[in-house]
């Protein structure tokens, strides 16, 4: 009878240790994802009394008059590039609801690899219908960057340091 007891004490107790594992990466995951989710919903979507903004650490949405801020993950880092031909704006930290590139929803072959020449992106991507590409990379990196577009090219380096720019409107395709 003990021994029954014991075993089913033990089994009890495994159950309770599996049921109460602190695995902290899932909620991290799923923050980060709900992160990018909102970013992303604000890049694309269209609001009436709402802005958004984003620097190197936090999004900023203004909604009504009230203003909430939300932190960005920790290891990413978002930055937006919009490359143009002619027309463009200064800019340096990206508001998601306001900021309008010159080339909208149009396909570029973007390259970026950090100074060890690892490469991080190397694929065709469209810009959104605000002109821009939006690009999480990883934290505190320089990359070179080089984007190319009906036959014209940019190169320029970026970095993802605490206080870079968000916004990149200075790619200008020759």
């Amino acid at each position: 009878m003990k021994k029954g007891l014991l075993l089913v004490m033990g089994l009890l107790l495994s159950l309770v240790l599996v049921a109460c594992n602190n695995d902290s990466s899932a909620p991290n995951e799923e923050a980060t994802q709900d992160i990018k989710e909102k970013v992303h919903e604000y890049s694309v979507g269209t609001f009436e009394d709402v802005t958004a903004s984003i620097t190197s650490h936090e999004l900023i949405v203004t909604d009504n008059g009230k203003k909430t801020s939300f932190d960005l993950p920790e290891d990413e880092f978002f930055v937006s590039i919009a490359p143009f031909v002619g027309t463009t704006h200064e800019c340096g930290i990206h508001s998601l609801t306001g900021c309008q590139g010159e080339l909208v929803e149009k396909d570029f072959d973007v390259h970026i690899q950090d100074e060890e020449g690892n490469v991080v992106v190397d694929e065709t991507i469209a810009s959104l219908e605000n002109g821009f590409i939006d690009l999480w990379l990883p934290r505190d990196r320089t990359y070179q960057v080089k984007i190319e577009y009906d036959g014209k090219t940019v190169e320029s380096e970026i970095s993802t340091f605490k206080g870079d720019n968000t916004c990149v409107t200075t790619m200008q395709l020759t």
